[in-house]
């Protein structure tokens, strides 16, 4: 993206960077696009377009058979940086119903389709109650069901955060009935009953505040072309990348990365990348893994009481 970038206001910028959008990934524009997006007149699209011109003369050229302008040659974005992860983004959100296809910058979707996902059940209401509390800093009384008792019950929690663990949301919490800091699954709230000011505490998450840096490499027993893929898969320079997580989600990064067994486990062409440095993250990792170990057993031992 060209550092001489023209200062704009914001909606015309936001047409020019969708004129770019559709130039570098579809190779076109045209005024029906425009108007399509935006809901603009035809001078109007005409306009925005001219402008394009007059800022980016060497960008695209007008095809008149296909009444249509066309990437150029010597294409150069100016008002957005090209991203694969932006536009791998907006096709899975599409996917996931998260976004109507019309409303997507993309204008010839790929065929495409994702994994399913288990649908989790937040209450609308629910979440509402938890992002205000987080804004307000409220403390907010909930009907929880956790896995380490048999039925819910009734806690104050202060949330402050939101959490994704790449299947579920959590509400990053002080919980009033332990005295530490927990992640509460939202979806297993069953209901919240009222709010008040949050209690003074007198100390912070320090498992949020804290980021630790996964070192992550190619496993050791692939071959050198396999390894070479598993860099260019995960961005890594020199054999390694560094990916850093908060040590609240350290034990969901572990898990979804697939790095929470032992790598010998598993086939290298299945582990097909490992914690370079383990001892650093050691102690952290085994505690939160032996909390929850010991979470799943009395919930199992609750459950056969009960």
């Amino acid at each position: 993206m060209g550092e001489d970038k023209p200062s704009l206001r914001w909606g015309v910028e936001q047409k020019l960077q969708f004129i770019e959008f559709r130039l570098f990934w579809e190779g076109h524009v045209n005024r029906g696009d425009l108007i399509d997006k935006f809901g603009i007149s035809q001078n109007q699209a005409s306009g925005d377009l001219n402008r394009y011109i007059a800022l980016a003369p060497e960008n695209m050229v007008y095809d008149k058979s296909g009444k249509t302008y066309v990437r150029s040659s010597s294409f150069e974005p100016l008002f957005l940086k090209p991203d694969a992860t932006q536009y791998l983004s907006q096709v899975r959100s599409v996917a996931e119903g998260i976004v109507a296809p019309e409303d997507a910058w993309i204008g010839n979707l790929p065929a495409f389709d994702a994994t399913p996902a288990p649908a989790r059940g937040i209450g609308p209401a629910v979440l509402r109650s938890i992002v205000v509390a987080i804004r307000r800093r409220e403390a907010v009384e909930v009907r929880y069901q956790s896995m380490s008792s048999p039925a819910p019950e009734w806690r104050w929690i202060s949330p402050h955060a939101l959490a994704f663990d790449g299947f579920r949301w959590h509400a990053r919490s002080f919980c009033e009935k332990s005295g530490e800091y927990r992640d509460f699954v939202i979806s297993r709230i069953m209901e919240i009953r009222q709010s008040r000011s949050a209690p003074t505490r007198a100390m912070a998450d320090a498992a949020w505040e804290e980021i630790v840096g996964l070192v992550i490499g190619p496993h050791p027993d692939l071959s050198p072309n396999q390894k070479r893929v598993i860099e260019l898969d995960y961005g890594m320079q020199d054999g390694q990348v560094v990916i850093p997580v908060r040590r609240a989600l350290l034990y969901y990064a572990l898990k979804r990365l697939g790095l929470d067994t032992d790598p010998s486990a598993r086939r290298p062409q299945d582990q097909q990348i490992v914690l370079l440095k383990r001892a650093e993250l050691g102690a952290q990792t085994q505690t939160q893994t032996v909390r929850r170990q010991n979470i799943r057993h009395n919930s199992r031992r609750k459950l056969a009481e009960f």
